[in-house]
């Protein structure tokens, strides 16, 4: 059992040191001065395609694009988890078609809740 155990730690120790070792050698190198006092202004001009920006580089976006998006994904996802269950109809049989209702109806929910935000209207 404690082999078992081993493995995990072994990950842990791994998941702590390596935010650690960036961010310490992000603090060592800001002591020794590693980086450049004055930088330079192409370097923080913004890139884009190689194309030189015209007007300010902060632009704000309409927030419903990633509303969008996100809902995009939300019910692409769906579609990935709803087809192993249709692959395994036949084991599963009621008790799995049940969840899968229950899970079709909270995404439904969701659904309606957007529509009726206007969420997906593009405009």
């Amino acid at each position: 059992m404690l082999s078992e155990w081993g493995h995990v730690g072994f990950l842990l120790v791994l998941a702590i040191i390596f935010p650690l070792g960036g961010v310490v050698t992000s603090w060592l190198f800001s002591r020794l001065r590693l980086r450049p006092d004055r930088p330079n202004p192409v370097k923080e001009d913004t890139y884009e395609c190689g194309i030189p920006t015209e007007g300010p580089a902060w632009v704000q976006f309409n927030f419903r694009y990633y509303i969008f998006a996100l809902l995009f994904v939300i019910f692409d996802v769906e579609a990935v988890f709803l087809f192993p269950w249709a692959t395994s109809l036949e084991r599963v049989a009621v008790a799995g078609f049940i969840e899968v209702l229950t899970f079709v109806l909270v995404l439904l929910i969701g659904l309606i809740y957007a529509w009726r935000k206007r969420a997906l209207e593009w405009l």
